[in-house]
């Protein structure tokens, strides 16, 4: 898999927002995606007190959700945890993961956000810009944004806004849970990124590509 190296992994805070803003032109917010066959989760652990991160991917066939393949890397963490940066402490090491996989994913789901993020590039929006996929971005908690009160049947959705500006969706993936924040990542619309989060969300809260990737990451 080809990924393109635009920028440093050792950045100051100050840095980092620079390159949010610079990269968050190339989001695409549209349908650019072809026949998915294939659907990867990324998701994250650490180990030895957080100082090293333990990326996984997990890679599912479509529509039937089978895993066909997975990778875990371990890479020293460079960068602290801070809300609204997560893509910087997690995607040195989840690109290291998606190298080693010969399956390349047609779709990605991030466990995290996509533009539903202060400055509109969340790790789903980066990672896609990174490996020119699809990406979505189904976070289980909200960053930023406010929503009218959502109905507890599963595919409820409500609207997710920010000055202004619908930046997302509040979806109910299962009847009477706790709901994901759905947002675009790059190369997918938001009602394309609700639909492909309902499909890969057949019995559970959580896209069997967040759990399967969680179990890895977590060495469980």
């Amino acid at each position: 898999m080809q990924i393109r190296q635009l920028h440093s992994w050792q950045l100051t805070t100050a840095e980092a927002i620079a390159i949010q803003e610079q990269l968050k032109a190339e989001v695409a917010t549209e349908d650019t995606l072809g026949t998915v066959n294939y659907i990867a989760g990324v998701d994250m652990g650490f180990e030895a007190a957080g100082t090293i991160s333990r990326a996984a991917v997990a890679v599912l066939s479509f529509p039937d959700l089978q895993l066909i393949e997975s990778a875990i890397a371990l890479r020293r963490t460079t960068f602290p945890y801070i809300p609204g940066f997560l893509s910087f402490r997690e995607i040195p090491a989840v690109i290291d993961a998606l190298e080693t996989i010969s399956t390349v994913p047609d779709l990605i789901i991030c466990d995290g956000q996509g533009i539903a993020h202060p400055r509109r590039f969340g790790i789903a929006c980066h990672l896609g810009v990174l490996t020119d996929i699809p990406t979505i971005g189904a976070a289980k908690s909200l960053l930023i944004g406010k929503h009218e009160e959502l109905a507890a049947a599963r595919g409820s959705w409500q609207p997710l806004k920010h000055r202004q500006e619908i930046i997302g969706a509040v979806l109910r993936s299962r009847t009477a849970t706790k709901p994901l924040y759905v947002s675009v990542g790059h190369r997918v619309s938001l009602p394309t990124a609700i639909d492909y989060v309902l499909r890969c969300t057949p019995k559970y809260r959580l896209p069997e590509t967040t759990r399967i990737a969680d179990k890895l990451a977590s060495n469980r």
